[in-house]
């Protein structure tokens, strides 16, 4: 699968400088399957909206959209429901995860759906990411860097052709975003996914194909 972009700019940033941008200043940008690609730009360049607008839940852009040769602005709910299922996977930079809830049962919340992981793959997955205590208390009481990780081990629990990856080691620190890394890399590359990185600042410890400025 492919996601290509058509003179694709979120209205917001019509009025802002988009001077340089590799992303809202291009006729045409393709993503490729099985690629590794890193945006890097400063708070307010659109990182987030373009990931929003990828996954259908931003809908306040010009240009178009397209997962393969199909227009996104012509997919229905059902539709959108199976794509975020099977093709298309969010780790939000909101976290969107349930204060309430214990971090294993956030985690359940999607594995249920997929049956995409056993609890013994999640546990591992949480050991190697150094959360492995912390699945049995409430997600509410984690600090912001063991939210992250419990986020991302959530949209690792499903088929994806694509992870979109919204900061997701902002709150981290640099020994457990690369083990964060290098569990996100392996789990795209059993599925032969893309992955699309967003950060605040440079990767260059991270081992991504092409690196882009937004």
């Amino acid at each position: 699968m492919t996601i290509r972009l058509e003179k694709l700019i979120p209205l917001p940033l019509l009025e802002q400088d988009t001077t340089g941008s590799g992303i809202w200043e291009a006729e045409s940008v393709v993503f490729e399957q099985g690629e590794r690609y890193s945006i890097e730009a400063p708070s307010g360049r659109g990182k987030t909206s373009l990931l929003a607008v990828v996954y259908g839940i931003r809908k306040d852009y010009k240009g178009e959209v397209f997962l393969n040769n199909s227009n996104i602005a012509g997919f229905t709910g059902k539709q959108w429901s199976a794509i975020r299922k099977e093709t298309l996977s969010f780790i939000f930079q909101g976290l969107e995860l349930f204060d309430s809830l214990t971090a294993l049962e956030n985690i359940q919340l999607k594995n249920s759906i997929t049956r995409h992981k056993t609890l013994r793959g999640i546990e591992e997955m949480a050991e190697r990411l150094g959360i492995g205590d912390f699945l049995q208390k409430k997600a509410g009481i984690l600090s912001f860097g063991q939210q992250q990780r419990v986020a991302i081990l959530r949209a690792l629990c499903q088929p994806f052709d694509y992870l979109l990856a919204d900061e997701c080691f902002s709150h981290i620190d640099r020994d457990n975003s690369q083990n964060a890394f290098r569990l996100i890399r392996e789990e795209c590359e059993n599925q032969g996914a893309g992955l699309i990185l967003t950060s605040l600042h440079k990767t260059d410890q991270m081992d991504v194909h092409v690196r882009m400025k937004i």
